[in-house]
């Protein structure tokens, strides 16, 4: 396959169309907890804010300044994450990271939407950008909760 057609499978019209239609946009105006993630490799960066109530998130809202591959993992995230627990973002972000290092499957439900991004397997270089939005997902749920 040549690197042209590589790249064309990266930036598919699904992972695009995701990109440009991330739920959840905006910040929180009274978040339980905020976390902002950067990725110094290219420069994205997602700020998180969430509301938890008996271990469960209630409310999300997200800052996406990232790539294509970043604002499609941020989709992916955000579209997953209702009423989630903290249990299951650590388990799915764990899950993401095994599969973008070719050492696992694509993550269970409701973080399963990541199998769009198995091309992205390859690129190591947009790992961070991908992990950034379930990464700050779970630390501010972690903090809402602690």
């Amino acid at each position: 396959m040549s690197n042209d057609t590589d790249l064309i499978k990266l930036y598919s019209a699904r992972i695009l169309a995701l990109a440009a239609d991330i739920p959840h946009l905006g910040r929180l105006d009274v978040p339980d907890a905020s976390v902002t993630r950067r990725s110094p490799l290219c420069g994205s960066s997602v700020t998180v804010d969430v509301r938890v109530a008996g271990g469960q998130l209630t409310a999300l809202g997200q800052d996406v300044k990232a790539c294509a591959l970043g604002q499609a993992a941020a989709a992916i995230t955000a579209e997953a994450s209702e009423g989630v627990t903290l249990e299951t973002v650590q388990k799915g972000r764990d899950q993401l990271k095994a599969m973008l290092k070719g050492k696992g499957g694509v993550p269970d439900a409701p973080f399963d939407g990541f199998e769009v991004l198995t091309p992205a397997v390859e690129y190591k270089n947009r790992h961070a950008s991908i992990l950034l939005s379930i990464e700050a997902l779970a630390e501010a749920m972690d903090s809402a909760i602690s």
